[in-house]
């Protein structure tokens, strides 16, 4: 069989060079944004496409036609057309390979072969991915064993071992190219070559569905997961920013930038004489959670309040600058320590179980708001009466309104204030105390009216 050549001009060169017809298509300047989808559809009206194979770490991409003539008609084509995909130019020849082998595909880890494993890249990552948002994502296309996430120099990766293949190959065929957030997030999938995932530790960064005993990770101690990659060496804050993203529906609330990552806050104009570390906990405690808390002594009405990371204290200066409290309107601004230091003066609330945002941290995200006048209780006893509560709280302002009832078979209440003030008060005073021997857990609602719950 004679060897058939074609006459191509090099882009830019000058001159031509004598390259052998294949199927198998080479494209250049492939960016991170563009996704297997966009090539397909850049190719397709010129014949079916039998393999695609992503070169990441080269911005490269291998396309495989179903014949030779198919891949003529699209380098004819694109002789004359500059093919453009997402605003950038991608530049096609034919292969030096003739066809795309299994090994090809695998030694740039981008093989085909279904396994119940996936290696997923994250691009245009604008906003953190926790284990917590990849269950989300992938979860409805089958039972997700483990998750481990990693970073490497493709980027932000997670492997996600199913139970069953066919789940990872629908999971492959419905997600692929899509956003986990608008605009950005882009999955990248492919099939895992590895029959098996270790997972060492049940935190952000990676979980094993199966063994929820697993420790969350001892202090000081990298959270390595044999070998997959540098897990932890990058996005700090990765599991809050995810959570914030997610209860925004995908962005973040007005006035939030979520790139700060000062973890510390500085309260001042307090009430000195009716302040203290437990009631600073309680309001701060709804933007996120509390590490320590350090009256200063040398100025009686300044405080400062560590949280966990640097986007609950942002949340926390957004939403409680200039909030009115025992008479007061508090400044609230980040701190220039870091942290504070650990000492016979401050408060530890790190292993407190009264810390909000260990569980349902995107539910608490969502409620995240300023004062309102309106205070949402629950935890309630199931036989506790409107009067027990008004009873409970009437001492921190007149009560205009309330509403006990009952959601999920737990009761719940919604008390009305005439100001934020009164309500803020009723919060921080009342948080967490006991009532007919519950323990009550308080927060504001973002409801104008009571009405609106009937």
């Amino acid at each position: 069989m004679s060897i058939v050549l074609c006459c191509l001009l090099v882009e830019g060169a000058g001159w031509y060079k004598m390259a052998e017809l294949s199927k198998v298509i080479h494209v250049r300047n492939v960016g991170h944004e563009i996704s297997e989808n966009d090539l397909l559809q850049l190719f397709q009206p010129f014949g079916i496409i039998t393999k695609l194979v992503m070169l990441r770490a080269k911005n490269q991409a291998l396309l495989q036609m179903q014949d030779v003539a198919s891949a003529m008609n699209a380098l004819q084509f694109y002789s004359n057309v500059q093919p453009t995909i997402r605003g950038r130019n991608v530049y096609v020849q034919f292969s030096s390979h003739q066809e795309l082998t299994t090994m090809d595909q695998n030694s740039q880890g981008r093989g085909d072969e279904p396994n119940r494993i996936l290696l997923v890249t994250i691009h245009h990552m604008l906003y953190p991915i926790t284990v917590e948002v990849l269950h989300q994502v992938f979860s409805p296309h089958g039972f997700v064993e483990k998750i481990v996430t990693f970073q490497k120099s493709a980027g932000f990766q997670a492997l996600i071992q199913y139970q069953l293949r066919q789940s990872a190959v629908a999971a492959r065929t419905s997600l692929q190219g899509r956003n986990i957030y608008d605009g950005c997030c882009q999955l990248d999938i492919q099939f895992s070559n590895l029959d098996e995932l270790q997972v060492n530790y049940n935190n952000d960064r990676s979980r094993d569905f199966t063994n929820p005993h697993l420790p969350s990770e001892q202090k000081g101690r990298s959270s390595q997961q044999a070998g997959y990659g540098d897990v932890g060496v990058a996005y700090p804050q990765m599991a809050n920013a995810a959570a914030i993203a997610a209860a925004f529906g995908g962005g973040l609330p007005p006035g939030i930038s979520g790139t700060n990552d000062r973890c510390t806050v500085l309260v001042s104009n307090l009430n000195p004489d009716r302040i203290d570390e437990d009631k600073l906990f309680n309001l701060f405690s709804l933007y996120g959670n509390i590490v320590r808390i350090k009256l200063l002594h040398n100025k009686p009405d300044h405080a400062l309040v560590q949280m966990g990371d640097g986007f609950q204290a942002e949340l926390a200066v957004h939403f409680l600058k200039g909030a009115m409290l025992f008479g007061k309107r508090l400044e609230v601004n980040f701190s220039k320590h870091p942290n504070i230091t650990q000492g016979a003066d401050t408060h530890e609330y790190s292993n407190s179980n009264l810390n909000r945002f260990n569980r349902n941290a995107a539910k608490n995200y969502k409620y995240c708001c300023s004062p309102t006048k309106m205070i949402h209780l629950s935890t309630l006893p199931q036989d506790i009466t409107e009067e027990e509560i008004v009873s409970h709280l009437e001492d921190h302002g007149a009560i205009v309104n309330t509403k006990l009832f009952e959601m999920n078979g737990k009761k719940q209440a919604l008390v009305l204030f005439e100001t934020e003030e009164q309500a803020t008060e009723a919060l921080v005073c009342k948080h967490a105390s006991s009532l007919a021997g519950s323990i009550i857990r308080i927060s504001f609602s973002q409801l104008q009216s009571i009405r609106e719950t009937s």
